[in-house]
C-alpha cells in the first residue's frame, strides 16, 4: 500500500477535500494503515486526477478561501480494489518509547518512571480515542479492524503495567546527594 492507495481508500467513503485527506492520512484513522508525509498527499491527488481516477471541483464558501473537493471515480474504485488484490507488505512498527527502554539502563530511575506513566497515560488516551471512533462506525469490517487496534495498544499498556518495575529497576538508581 502506498499514499495514493490511501487517498483512493479515502475518496471511496466519499468525496472530500485535500486537506481533509491529509488529515484522516496524517493524523486520522487512516494514518493506521501506511505512512502518508503531507509533501505526497497532493502529489498523489494530482495524479490521480491525470489518471482519471479522481476528479475534482472548485467549492466556494462563505467567507473563506475556495475549496477543492475530490470524487473517486468508478475508474478510481476498481484501481483501489485491485490494489487490494497486491501482495501485502510486512507491517512497520515504530516506537520512540522503546528507543527510550532500550537504553533506561543509563538514565535515572525516576525519568524512566516518568517516561513510563506518560506512555500508560498516552496509550488510554489513544485507547479512547479508537474506542470512541468504534461508536461511530456502522460496518463489521470497520469495527473489526479497530478491534485489532484496540487489542494492540491494551496489550501494550497492560505489558508496561505489569512490568513497569523491571525496567525501572535497570535503570540508574537516584545518587544519594539527589534524593536529600
Amino acid at each position: 500500500m502506498n499514499v495514493r492507495s490511501i487517498c483512493l481508500a479515502i475518496l471511496y467513503e466519499g468525496e472530500t477535500t485535500g486537506y481533509e485527506i491529509r488529515k484522516l492520512s496524517t493524523d486520522g484513522e487512516y494514518a493506521y494503515f501506511v505512512e502518508a508525509s503531507y509533501g505526497s498527499i497532493y502529489p498523489a491527488l494530482s495524479r490521480l486526477e491525470e489518471e482519471k481516477l479522481v476528479t475534482s471541483r472548485i467549492e466556494q464558501q462563505d467567507g473563506k478561501p475556495a475549496r477543492k473537493v475530490y470524487s473517486i471515480t468508478e475508474a478510481g474504485r476498481r484501481a483501489f480494489i485491485d490494489t487490494l488484490f497486491n501482495n501485502i507488505g510486512d507491517d512497520v512498527f515504530r516506537c520512540e518509547f522503546l528507543m527510550f527502554a532500550r537504553f533506561a539502563n543509563e538514565l535515572p530511575a525516576d525519568l524512566v518512571e516518568r517516561r513510563i506513566s506518560e506512555r500508560i497515560s498516552m496509550l488510554g488516551e489513544h485507547i479512547v480515542s479508537l474506542e470512541e471512533l468504534g461508536e461511530k462506525r456502522t460496518t463489521n469490517t470497520e469495527r473489526w479492524v479497530l478491534g485489532v487496534g484496540l487489542a494492540s495498544l491494551n496489550q501494550h499498556r497492560d505489558y508496561l503495567i505489569k512490568h513497569r518495575h523491571e525496567l525501572i529497576g535497570m535503570a540508574r538508581p537516584i545518587p544519594a546527594s539527589a534524593a536529600e
